[in-house]
């Protein structure tokens, strides 16, 4: 018979439904999408990709997307545990439930500058301006094989450049090895663990002596204290002073 290159639907084999097609493909080989951009992997092939990005991501640590590819290929463990933080947590629910993304187009910049200084809102904008970051940079996943674990590790990147802002770290080395270990202690992700590790090999003599005195001490002591970070509507709470979140998290003052 001729190719069905009118056909809106693949017609199921020898009767059976569209959903067992489906069912069989994934117990086949599980290479079918499961959300846009979605890459199905195998576990070597993640294991492969972990070793890959891991060795670029230490190599060159700017390297965003490497340092993405190790977060999805290693957070098998830690991206359930957030995911049921978020799930018992009412404010994690409904952000799990509404699907909110942090992006220029979801951005109102121009009211979040009008904000008073010291609010979320106008400090957000003043650090993604000062730093010239922009929340559209954080890559999509494609390597978590679960729709809603992969709306949870976008949501963590989404809101890294908010954590720079409430612990008032810039973008530097210096300042990404405090976040990556508030970070660490907060997902309990590999690629968290692994940039608050080696991180600090690239400082200099009298930036580790801060960093190994006050900063990480710190950002530990934050990270075990604060609730889950995923737990928070940011969105809604661009008017709330800093101070005022800081204390709600539970975010000791930054030395």
């Amino acid at each position: 018979g001729r190719a069905r290159l009118g056909s809106s639907e693949p017609q199921a084999r020898h009767g059976r439904s569209e959903e067992e097609e489906e069912e069989e493909v994934e117990e086949e080989g599980g290479c079918y999408q499961l959300y846009p951009g979605h890459i199905p992997t195998s576990p070597l092939q993640k294991a492969l990709l972990a070793a890959g990005s891991a060795c670029m991501a230490l190599y060159d640590p700017y390297r965003h997307d490497m340092v993405a590819v190790l977060g999805e290929t290693t957070g098998c463990l830690a991206l359930p545990n957030l995911r049921d933080k978020m799930k018992n947590h009412p404010e994690g629910y409904r952000i799990l439930q509404e699907r909110p993304r942090i992006r220029l187009s979801t951005l109102d910049m121009g009211r979040l500058r009008g904000l008073p200084d010291g609010t979320l809102g106008r400090e957000y904008v003043r650090f993604l301006e000062d730093n010239k970051v922009s929340p559209d940079t954080r890559m999509p996943p494609k390597f978590v094989d679960d729709e809603e674990l992969a709306y949870v590790i976008q949501r963590y990147r989404e809101v890294h450049d908010l954590m720079h802002t409430l612990l008032g770290m810039p973008t530097n080395m210096l300042g990404e090895v405090v976040v990556k270990w508030f970070e660490a202690v907060q997902t309990g992700l590999p690629m968290c663990v692994l940039g608050a590790a080696f991180g600090p090999v690239r400082l200099s003599t009298r930036k580790l002596q801060v960093l190994a005195t006050e900063l990480v001490p710190w950002a530990i002591r934050s990270g075990r204290n604060a609730s889950c970070i995923l737990n928070i509507y940011y969105e809604q709470r661009w008017e709330q002073p800093v101070e005022s979140l800081r204390e709600e998290i539970g975010i000791f003052p930054p030395p």
